[in-house]
């Protein structure tokens, strides 16, 4: 392993791509599925977080989500988030590819950021599968939301990608992960697929890979560099020296 602060090869002016997971988020104090052994607020992932929960349940799938997109207020970047921004500047490419659904990576001052979980932000309509950016105070209430994009308005859904579902962007997230030359993991628990598959094919393509967690994922022996730590300590350092 590295330690905090250093890489093993000059980086400087390469093709960068960067996957972010929980793990930098909860530094901000976002509560995420990991916390409780799985649980949030009591509930478990498949009450609240499948096709099959919005269908059976709809109204606790979307008080969940609705307490989730106020803590969105509450919450601030971290050094992390905004080290990321800053490493924009020293790579010839940076795509930014986030698990996280909420917006702390744009607060940062990143640019376009790839959010293939979907985004708190947003809701999307359940007919026509359009989303909206609804952050306003009446958008935020615990009633249902309805769309402008139908001449009847219909229920809005959280614009998530929820488990079962796929991930949105797969095609430009894979094209990118293949063509760059340093693929860089933060804050993820090495679970979740196809995120966690995305080392092996960045390795595949002759990649520098790089980890930075707090503990070592289960995925962990894949990279060629890790870093154990907090990413809001360790990031900025190797931005820095990058």
């Amino acid at each position: 392993m590295q330690p905090a602060g250093t890489v093993s090869m000059p980086l400087r002016g390469k093709k960068v791509v960067v996957l972010t997971g929980a793990g930098i988020s909860e530094e901000s104090g976002v509560r995420t599925f990991r916390d409780n052994d799985g649980l949030w607020e009591n509930r478990r992932i498949e009450d609240v977080a499948t096709p099959e929960a919005w269908t059976s349940d709809p109204s606790l799938v979307w008080s969940f989500y609705q307490a989730r997109r106020r803590q969105l207020l509450e919450v601030e970047p971290n050094p992390a988030h905004m080290a990321l921004a800053r490493l924009e500047g020293k790579c010839e490419s940076l795509v930014l590819i986030t698990q996280n659904v909420d917006d702390l990576h744009e607060r940062g001052g990143s640019g376009d950021v790839i959010h293939m979980h979907g985004s708190l932000r947003s809701l999307r309509c359940q007919e026509t599968g359009l989303s909206e950016v609804r952050m306003d105070e009446q958008d935020l209430a615990e009633g249902f939301a309805l769309c402008k994009c139908c001449a009847e308005a219909s229920r809005m859904r959280p614009d998530i990608v929820w488990f079962g579902e796929i991930p949105m962007e797969m095609d430009v997230i894979q094209r990118e992960t293949e063509d760059c030359e340093v693929f860089v993991v933060i804050g993820s628990s090495g679970h979740v697929y196809p995120a966690a598959g995305l080392v092996n094919l960045a390795n595949s393509n002759g990649a520098h890979t790089i980890l930075i967690n707090f503990e070592l994922p289960i995925n962990g022996s894949e990279f060629d560099e890790v870093h154990i730590g907090k990413a809001g300590e360790i990031l900025p350092e190797l931005v820095e020296n990058w």
